[in-house]
């Protein structure tokens, strides 16, 4: 696992009429402050690779779909530098995972319908904060 990732298992609360899927509460580890909350839709099959943050640190959950993470760490000073790890997200295996600043990622839808990441940041985005990268630059696996 990358240094600085948080991967905290959710609880749900099964219902007939519609179930719960915990997110992020104030008291959790990787709580660093509320700045937006944003859904991400991917399609099936698609990749969207890469970015990362500056500054901003992420919360993110997929309650609807699955979706395969990759996240290389960029921070030089990191013990994981140039590290990878990769996870699939769902309601299967419901988790969030907390991204810090600095941490390369990109996604994969991998079910036919809808695959929604939900992400809780501690800042309201800003394009200058955040960086893109040719998605040919590292291999998604």
């Amino acid at each position: 696992m990358i240094e600085g990732l948080i991967l905290t298992k959710l609880k749900t609360f099964p219902s007939e009429k519609g179930s719960v899927y915990q997110s992020l509460s104030v008291d959790d580890e990787g709580y660093v402050g509320f700045g937006e909350s944003y859904f991400s839709f991917i399609e099936y099959k698609a990749i969207k690779a890469w970015k990362f943050h500056k500054n901003m640190t992420l919360n993110l959950t997929v309650p609807i779909g699955a979706i395969r993470f990759n996240f290389i760490d960029l921070r030089e000073g990191s013990a994981t530098y140039k590290d990878r790890f990769e996870i699939t997200l769902s309601k299967e295996n419901y988790q969030r995972i907390t991204v810090p600043p600095m941490i390369l990622f990109g996604f994969k839808g991998l079910e036919k319908g809808s695959n929604i990441i939900s992400n809780i940041a501690d800042i309201i985005h800003d394009d200058e904060e955040c960086v893109n990268i040719d998605i040919d630059k590292y291999e998604f696996k």
